[in-house]
């Protein structure tokens, strides 16, 4: 009998972990809504969307960059925080002047600026149905970029976007 102990064992395991039923599976990161306090973007996630969408049109693969992610972050931050979007020309602050006083040295620069998408993939689709932000996303000579969120709750838009693609020097 005590030869068939471990055996027995196993089998109530067994038993026991199908009565526990499937685990839900998690979605995708570019599904996770980003319309709640504490929600952070998986930006790999979001690159790798990018980069499928770029390999599709023949163009090279960006990567992640933590300077151009800050420079996203402040500038999707100062729009909740006004509650409106707008690229930071309209308070006197062009892109170009914002990468240089991060001290971010650079050739072409673009950014996507946009609000009320819950979801990168929400983002991703709006921004790929646009002429303009579609070639932000597209920019030919773009290696890098930098992606951020910022959450308004009281906005109607609740989450708002900055994208920044740009060729470093």
């Amino acid at each position: 009998m005590r030869a068939h102990l471990p055996m027995l064992a196993t089998a109530i395991a067994v038993a026991l972990a199908a009565c526990a039923g499937p685990q839900p599976a998690q979605k995708p990161g570019f599904y996770q809504s980003l319309a709640r306090s504490g929600a952070v973007i998986d930006a790999p996630a979001a690159l790798a969307m990018i980069n499928a969408y770029r390999q599709n049109n023949g163009l090279g693969a960006l990567a992640l960059d933590p300077a151009l992610s800050a420079v996203a972050e402040k500038e999707a931050r100062a729009m909740a925080a006004a509650d409106r979007v707008s690229h930071a020309t309209d308070r006197g602050n062009s892109l170009d002047a914002r990468l240089a006083a991060a001290g971010y040295a650079h050739g072409a620069a673009d950014e996507n600026v946009s609000a009320g998408y819950h979801t990168f993939a929400e983002a991703f689709s709006g921004w790929r149905d646009s002429k303009p932000h579609r070639a932000t996303m597209l920019h030919p000579t773009a290696t890098r970029m930098g992606l951020a969120t910022a959450y308004a709750p009281a906005s109607k838009y609740k989450v708002f976007w900055s994208l920044i693609v740009a060729e470093p020097r």
